[in-house]
């Protein structure tokens, strides 16, 4: 599984990443987290609000900061 946090780095994006580690360990699902913070990478996955989590490739939120439950609803 691959995890996506599409984000310039700011308190939300942070703290949704925080979320998803939380959401992925209470889980116990073994996945790659990765950090995006090019903005044209971003845009070219059809977002224009930070921060967003993508999973497999498909975006499941976009400029909110989901809760480790809403998080884990989404594996």
């Amino acid at each position: 599984m691959l995890i996506q946090i599409l984000g310039a780095g700011c308190p939300k994006c942070k703290k949704l990443e925080a979320n998803t580690r939380e959401a992925l360990a209470k889980k116990k699902i073994d996945a790659d987290v990765v950090k995006v913070t090019d903005s044209e990478e971003i845009m070219g996955m059809g977002v224009i609000m930070t921060p967003a989590l993508v999973i497999d490739g498909e975006v499941k939120s976009v400029g909110k900061v989901l809760t480790v439950d809403q998080i884990a609803s989404q594996f």
